[in-house]
């Protein structure tokens, strides 16, 4: 990753997968193209659910923009908050196949490199803001093992082999209402809720401010 003259943020969510018609993670991080927070300016990209072919992608719009910034969003069905996450770890170990068709169980995202990596996004300064805007959010400590956590993992291997300097981090949003409404008693969050979140999570992530120490670990 280099350096440009004109600072930038690349925003990334995914296509569809597992049956769905839409992913609520495109659907809101491609509302956000163009857009200037911080005095950078927004760049987005779709990745392919697809073990392998998605970090590669992702490494190609790294080069392209060198953002200051890369925050991947990704949809966590079940889940009813903003999902901001701590940690990714370095195994593959799909329950279904991605896009490709490809299922690894048990396969390192990257043979050889550290079991996990933390993010280095001010997770706590970013619940609290978002707890002020009144939007429900929780920091979560697993992104799952299948394609966002690869994402995030490789995501934040590259920031730490090249460029520690970028900030890097994973988000999961829950199902929009219209996807909710196929998945019994499944909590959902308009796509209005989803986009000014991910604007308070990249302006906090622009302040260039130390994280804050408050409890927001859980038991289970």
């Amino acid at each position: 990753m280099t350096k440009t003259q004109k600072p930038s943020i690349l925003i990334t969510g995914f296509a569809p997968f597992d049956g769905e018609q839409l992913n609520p993670s495109w659907q809101a991080v491609s509302e956000l193209e163009g857009e200037h927070i911080g005095g950078s300016v927004i760049h987005t990209k779709e990745l392919p659910c697809e073990f392998g072919t998605s970090l590669k992608e992702l490494h190609q719009a790294i080069d392209k923009y060198a953002p200051q910034l890369v925050l991947c969003v990704g949809q966590a069905g079940g889940r009813a908050d903003i999902s901001i996450e701590r940690v990714a770890i370095n195994v593959n170990d799909a329950r279904i196949p991605d896009n490709a068709g490809k299922q690894p169980v048990d396969t390192p995202v990257i043979a050889g490199a550290p079991s996990a990596y933390f993010t280095n996004l001010p997770i706590k300064r970013m619940l609290l803001a978002l707890q002020q805007a009144q939007i429900p959010a929780s920091i979560s400590n697993t992104a799952g093992t299948y394609v966002c956590n690869h994402v995030m993992y490789g995501l934040m291997h590259l920031i730490n082999q090249h460029d520690t300097l970028v900030k890097g981090g994973f988000v999961h949003i829950p199902y929009l209402p219209s996807q909710a409404l196929n998945h019994a008693n499944a909590p959902s969050m308009s796509l209005e809720t989803v986009v000014s979140a991910l604007r308070v999570i990249i302006t906090c992530a622009m302040q260039d401010k130390q994280d804050v120490k408050i409890a927001a670990g859980t038991t289970h």
